[in-house]
């Protein structure tokens, strides 16, 4: 018997969302499943995001959940819609899913920020840059691998130059900076590209010098997508063990507040600009 795929995190997290709803009306999953003709089993899978469905359930179980936000359903249907299948999709069973669910998640979202105390964001990264960051793994990855993944990250960054691109604001530690993946020249030509980056228009970039002193989120990488609706903003951390997710009420308001310190405490783009250019010289 075919086994199903593993559910992306955007159908978990719709399936999440339709639980979430149900909870705060007080039904049970018996409830849904005769409202929808199905067994307590397949809501169950559908709460998971398991099992897809479909605009006309949606909208079925929020009304008889008494959700008045017509924002938030209409979001959730969008969340549903099928036919939304990315250029990602080609890399499935090739590159871990983690990857795939980064691309999914930027590509989708209103507005993306981020903070990075090693790397230079990856939306900003050259292929050189971030062949040297894969080409470091522990163990390693084999050469092919490298290689598709940097294609992909390559890839990722398009949605700052699609017809509605989206608007991207990068904190980035000046450390950072000085991190020489690749050598000296690779390191070069990556500020560079950073400072031409940052001048578009949907992209703002912000430096926090070392002098700022200790931060928030020291030694993570973090990555908050805005979603259609606050409700269905999302927290992406980045480890070397892999990717995170979340989405609680208590973990968004967290990075929201860290993103604000970010914001108040790192340097104005043009100074931030300025500080790129003094690192790149000095390589």
């Amino acid at each position: 018997m075919p086994t199903r795929p593993t559910p992306t995190e955007r159908q978990k997290r719709l399936g999440a969302e339709l639980r979430r709803m149900r909870l705060a009306a007080d039904r049970t999953t018996e409830y849904a499943a005769g409202l929808l003709g199905l067994d307590r089993t397949k809501v169950s899978n559908m709460e998971s995001g398991v099992r897809a469905t479909s605009p006309e359930r949606i909208r079925i179980l929020a009304s008889n959940y008494d959700c008045a936000d017509e924002a938030y359903v209409d979001a959730l249907v969008a969340l549903a819609d099928v036919r939304k299948r990315g250029w990602w999709q080609q890399y499935r069973g090739v590159l871990p899913q983690g990857l795939l669910d980064v691309a999914e998640l930027e590509w989708f979202a209103s507005r993306l920020r981020s903070y990075q105390t090693v790397h230079i964001p990856g939306l900003l990264q050259l292929g050189e840059y971030a062949r040297a960051i894969f080409a470091a793994a522990l163990p390693p990855l084999p050469k092919s691998e490298v290689e598709l993944r940097v294609v992909q990250r390559l890839r990722r960054q398009q949605v700052l130059d699609r017809d509605q691109p989206v608007e991207y604001v990068a904190y980035v530690h000046e450390w950072a900076l000085r991190m020489q993946f690749g050598g000296h020249r690779v390191a070069r030509e990556q500020l560079l590209h950073l400072c031409e980056a940052s001048e578009r228009e949907n992209v703002e970039l912000r430096v926090l010098p070392v002098e700022a002193g200790a931060f928030p989120g020291a030694g993570h990488a973090v990555l908050y997508a805005e979603g259609a609706v606050p409700l269905l903003d999302t927290v992406h951390l980045d480890s070397a063990h892999g990717g995170e997710f979340t989405y609680s009420e208590a973990q968004l308001t967290k990075y929201r507040t860290h993103m604000d310190w970010w914001h108040a405490h790192t340097l104005k783009p043009q100074d931030s600009r300025d500080l790129i250019h003094a690192v790149a010289r000095q390589l």
